[in-house]
């Protein structure tokens, strides 16, 4: 089976300044920005306590970047790794077909599963594997409701000239 990451993910003190910051750097974005993200249904080590996190999505080439930025001190998988806030690296994601077949095969190949959640008509879980890769995987369910949102941000991407704000708000239904 073939396995590939679409998504490289930040954790970010301010979503504002990392979009503007990656747009200058290597002309990633737009970024569509989910603030104050909020699942169907969640889980985190066992508790159903989520965190007040916001989400900003762009592209580099097919490439997606995702920025974090956690509004509270709450536990989470981003204070997991960045306790005390700060910039860097969090994870990857895949875009899984057999969403519980790969759930099973990083469970059997002994991950920790950390956090589980359901948004809209996603399912996406987030193991641990610090250990292995240096940061956590994320798998992330496929629907056609998903890979169209995903689609049109990448072609706003490849349309986007680089001018004015990198970042685009209200984006609901991500």
């Amino acid at each position: 089976m073939s396995r590939s990451i679409f998504q490289v993910a930040y954790f970010v003190d301010s979503i504002e300044r990392a979009a503007q910051a990656w747009a200058d750097a290597v002309g990633a974005g737009p970024f569509f920005l989910a603030e104050h993200h909020r699942g169907d249904w969640f889980s985190y080590r066992g508790t159903s306590h989520e965190a007040d996190v916001s989400y900003a999505f762009g592209y580099s080439g097919s490439t997606q970047i995702q920025l974090i930025e956690q509004h509270d001190d709450q536990p989470s998988i981003y204070r997991d790794v960045y306790p005390d806030g700060g910039y860097g690296f969090h994870h990857v994601a895949m875009l899984v077909h057999d969403y519980e077949g790969e759930r099973a095969r990083l469970l059997a190949a002994g991950h920790e599963l950390v956090c589980e959640l359901g948004a809209n008509d996603i399912t996406a879980c987030y193991f641990d594997t610090v250990s292995s890769i240096g940061g956590y995987t994320e798998l992330h369910s496929h629907t056609d409701r998903i890979v169209n949102t995903f689609n049109r941000w990448r072609s706003a991407h490849e349309e986007w000239d680089g001018t004015g704000s990198p970042i685009r708000r209200h984006v609901s239904g991500t």
